[in-house]
């Protein structure tokens, strides 16, 4: 048997089956908890967990196995606490399933070289389930306002028939108030208002900034490129009380001019990062070919510097476009009751009314902050390609 056959399956008994039946076990603790019998769930779940991995293992391909498993938790979760128990019994099925054959085939050492010692293999996998729990604790404040917004109660809180996947315990009311009530409806106008052109103004001034930055012979770049990217660096009430002061002094404070200002001021920053980060790579050789060719700078800007650094500039504008989108304290500052925006009138309901309609608009937020993000990353990965970066 060769070393990787070795690797690939470590020993069922003394192993796989511990190891599995120590996460039933955590699972059957927090179960157990729940219920009010710690140790009755600590062992269940270790006994489950090393039946479920000796069983799937043994007799079952990867496959097959899981879809078994999850079936059977399901139905036993089923008969003790109905479909919320089919539920969780599912997942804990996924997870179970899932860790039996990783633990079994040896993937928990693909990350690491074949002459590693135990102790750096178990350094290595903590490591990456500390990232995992970095994460959850991160996302998961989003994630449980997304069935949140969905419940049929005006509370802030899972209620039983929520808990309980009780269809009477759901609704889209909070979503059909926000599409109905017209302070809200006045309060998306303003952000679609004010969003775009904020944007627009934010790649105009941050890609002309960027690519005067980048040229070589440009005093004091460094210097300029700090002041540039300061209201990222500068917390945002001070710079929005200096917004606040200096545009009173203008007569823009209070006004839709002012607020798109504003906002440009702090979206320009992530335009110059992102397109200052296309133009690394860029070949100054082509602007040099097309002015030998008799093309002056503006035909060369947008017949080549252009097409080649538009990803940058998209991903700068969606990023520049999700901050003024979401941004709530400058606009209180300079902002008046006829620029209310959306993220205003959420901390208007949180702080006033108490309203549940604002699960719901940030349940919608969230879906297109996911979505604008997810175009950023697929211009990332085709700016790449054409840089040639990374393979097609």
């Amino acid at each position: 048997m060769s070393l990787t056959d070795t690797r690939a399956k470590p020993d069922l008994m003394s192993f796989t089956i511990p190891v599995v039946a120590a996460a039933g076990a955590f699972f059957g603790l927090v179960l157990g908890t729940s219920f009010g019998s710690s140790l009755l769930g600590l062992a269940a779940g270790a006994i489950a967990g090393a039946l479920t991995a000796y069983i799937l293992v043994s007799f079952l391909a990867p496959k097959q196995g899981r879809i078994a498993a999850v079936v059977v938790f399901a139905i036993v979760g089923f008969l003790l606490a109905g479909i919320k128990g089919a539920v969780g019994g599912g997942l804990v099925a996924v997870v179970l399933g899932w860790l039996s054959y990783w633990v079994a085939s040896g993937r928990y050492r693909s990350g690491v070289p074949l002459y590693a010692t135990p102790l750096q293999v178990l350094w290595h996998n903590t490591f990456l389930l500390i990232c995992g729990i970095i994460f959850f604790f991160l996302i998961a404040p989003i994630v449980v306002v997304m069935p949140l917004s969905f419940n049929a109660e005006d509370f802030f809180t899972f209620t039983p028939e929520m808990l309980a996947f009780d269809p009477a315990g759901y609704s889209l009311k909070h979503y059909r108030d926000f599409f109905t009530n017209p302070d809200w409806q006045q309060a998306l106008r303003n952000s679609v208002q004010i969003a775009p052109a904020a944007t627009l103004l934010s790649v105009s001034l941050g890609t002309l900034a960027a690519i005067g930055l980048s040229q070589s012979h440009v005093p004091f770049r460094r210097a300029i490129m700090a002041i540039l990217i300061s209201p990222m660096i500068v917390p945002l009430i001070i710079s929005a009380a200096g917004m606040y002061f200096f545009y009173s002094r203008l007569g823009l404070q209070g006004t839709y001019i002012g607020v798109v200002l504003a906002h440009a001021a702090l979206g320009i920053p992530f335009v110059i990062i992102t397109v200052t980060a296309t133009l690394v790579g860029f070949d100054n050789s082509l602007t040099r070919a097309a002015a030998n060719m008799g093309a002056g700078p503006v035909r060369t800007f947008f017949k080549v510097q252009m097409p080649l650094i538009l990803p940058g500039v998209i991903s700068g504008g969606l990023f520049a476009f999700i901050t003024s989108f979401d941004e709530v304290v400058v606009v209180l500052f300079v902002g008046s009751a006829n620029q209310q925006t959306l993220p205003w009138q959420m901390f208007t309901g949180l702080r006033e009314q108490i309203s549940p309609t604002i699960l719901a608009v940030a349940t919608i937020l969230v879906v297109i902050s996911i979505a604008l993000l997810t175009t950023v990353e697929l211009l990332r990965r085709r700016s790449e390609r054409l840089r040639g970066m990374s393979p097609g």
